[in-house]
């Protein structure tokens, strides 16, 4: 039987939670509107690049390090400011993060502060006693589905198709989680350099879909 505070955290970090994530795209909508991902594999590719080299590492390490005890909430969150590359990613992370710390407190009666999400996560979340390797894959599991499902409709791919690319990721989401639960700050670092770009070039963009 599945511990309440493993279906808690599920339900917080479900799609359904009210953090306005299918808004944002990560950028997806330009490399999308530049045919450098038009169908299952390149979405694939694109995908596990930035878990394994960009905002999902560096929000994995983030995260994993604000699960720990005596972590400085405050501190991570201003270094998880500092380490956005343009002003889009700084409002996914700013907005999203806000919503999912309004949301949980008022279902918790906790009052919890608006933080970038690896943080706002993590503050939500560390009562919950779950190992951190768990409340990493659990995040980037619902970070990986957000972006599935807009390749879902904008590349556009089947659902099949869609949902096979996240069952192929499935792996590296629990290599990476293991990863970074042992990492320190020392193993920050984004190089998904291509992912960057477009998410800079789309704050440029005049017709857009999604807000990033």
């Amino acid at each position: 039987m599945l511990a309440t505070e493993t279906l808690t955290l599920q339900h917080w970090l479900s799609p359904a939670f009210p953090t306005g994530a299918f808004a944002y795209s990560h950028g997806l909508e330009q490399v999308v509107a530049r045919a450098e991902v038009s169908d299952a594999s390149g979405l694939e590719l694109w995908l596990a690049d930035v878990l394994r080299f960009g905002s999902g590492w560096q929000d994995a390490v983030l995260l994993a390090c604000a699960l720990r005890d005596g972590a400085d909430l405050t501190a991570l969150d201003a270094l998880c400011d500092a380490l956005q590359p343009c002003a889009e990613r700084m409002q996914e992370t700013r907005e999203q993060g806000a919503a999912f710390a309004r949301t949980v407190g008022q279902i918790t009666g906790r009052d919890l502060c608006p933080r970038a999400l690896p943080i706002a996560v993590a503050e939500a979340a560390l009562p919950l006693g779950l190992p951190p390797q768990t409340v990493i894959a659990f995040y980037l599991q619902t970070f990986l589905t957000n972006l599935i499902t807009i390749g879902i409709r904008h590349v556009p791919l089947g659902q099949g198709e869609g949902h096979g690319v996240l069952a192929r990721l499935l792996p590296l989401v629990q290599k990476t989680a293991h990863a970074a639960s042992l990492a320190c700050m020392d193993d920050l670092g984004n190089s998904c350099l291509g992912a960057d770009m477009a998410a800079m070039e789309h704050e440029t963009k005049e017709i857009r879909l999604f807000r990033t």
